[in-house]
């Protein structure tokens, strides 16, 4: 197929694209590269042709021809959203949509949507699957619940939506962000012999690697319509349900003499769920998910080793999300609407 990916240059996208190009397809990505001063170590780019544009400027021009969209780009976690949540909404939700409105009206039959378990939110400590009520405490949460309320309604027997409600992602990857629980309690482990916690570790937080995300996309790209037309996934295992202090417990078995400290002022978080996954398995027996988060823990202690991590990397605005944003804005790169403020947009180049 001919598959568009939004957000190519993103954590995950950077790891989906060589997977879709090996099972034969044809990709285009299409970035603003906010993040293109993030790249991890010597992690491999693979590069396809692309479109430099911000999401909310997309245009039918730029849409036709493709079979599939992969819509991952977006501002991607909580702390980012909190930012300005005006603009959180004007891009995860309203760009969004638009894309898939427009995604329709050019003929693009198949819109795979990297939604979340954020959605969830404040989902306590039964098992959710995806009837499940939404319960999201963040403008992030919100904004995904909305484009999937919204883009539900476009479905029709030309246009087949699917919602992948990503489990608390974690990995390596070209764009590595330490912004994720798994990722930043290993980096604190490898750099401080500390596993630090931010909050009291008592929440629940379904978690999985980047590689098993990449192949749900692959599967449900792959799949025929009445296997997946216009429904949500969960995605992760349901094993992989952990507090965040078990995470924490596991890091400091993987990584030889830290230790687990709370910070100062380590409190609750609303965000507390804890997901079923089971429905992708039955409906998508091809998903089959491969890593767990003990393999996960010594992938990233093996990787942070490799390049020679520091605090202030991880901590700092070239990895962490919205410092690196907030860092862009005090240079004048972009504007408050999270545009390049010298950059222009890019035509594809193939």
């Amino acid at each position: 197929m001919r598959v568009l990916v939004t957000g190519h240059h993103g954590y995950i996208g950077s790891v989906l694209v060589p997977m879709l190009l090996e099972r034969g397809h044809d990709v285009v990505g299409l970035d603003s590269d906010l993040f293109e001063g993030s790249r991890f170590g010597d992690q491999p780019v693979v590069v396809v042709p692309s479109i430099t544009k911000d999401i909310r400027d997309v245009t039918l021009q730029d849409l036709e021809g493709f079979d599939a969209i992969l819509h991952l780009a977006g501002l991607s976690n909580d702390p980012l959203g909190d930012l300005n949540p005006e603009l959180t909404y004007e891009i995860n939700y309203q760009a969004s949509v638009r894309l898939a409105q427009l995604a329709k009206q050019v003929g693009v039959r198949r819109f795979i949507f990297s939604s979340s378990c954020s959605n969830y939110g404040a989902g306590g400590d039964d098992f959710l699957t995806e009837d499940s009520p939404f319960n999201p405490v963040t403008p992030y949460g919100r904004s995904k619940v909305l484009v999937e309320q919204d883009v539900s309604r476009l479905a029709d027997a030309t246009f087949c939506p699917v919602f992948l409600r990503n489990a608390t992602a974690y990995g390596v990857s070209p764009f590595l962000r330490f912004d994720l629980v798994l990722n930043n309690l290993v980096a604190w482990a490898v750099t401080t012999s500390r596993v630090y916690l931010k909050s009291d570790g008592t929440p629940w937080r379904p978690i999985v690697h980047i590689e098993d995300i990449s192949q749900a996309f692959c599967v449900v790209l792959e799949a025929p319509d009445e296997k997946i037309h216009n429904q949500a996934f969960n995605v992760g295992r349901t094993e992989e349900n952990y507090r965040i202090r078990e995470l924490a417990e596991i890091v400091a078995e993987t990584i030889p003499g830290t230790r687990i400290e709370y910070a100062p002022d380590a409190g609750p978080d609303k965000r507390n769920y804890r997901v079923d996954c089971s429905k992708i398995q039955r409906a998508l027996p091809e998903f089959k998910p491969k890593w767990d988060v003990r393999r996960g823990a010594q992938e990233l202690f093996t990787a942070y080793q490799h390049v020679g991590i520091r605090v202030e990397d991880f901590e700092g605005p070239r990895f962490k999300r919205i410092a690196h944003i907030k860092e862009l804005l005090a240079q004048g790169k972009i504007d408050p609407n999270l545009r390049w403020v010298t950059k222009v947009d890019a035509p594809i180049a193939f």
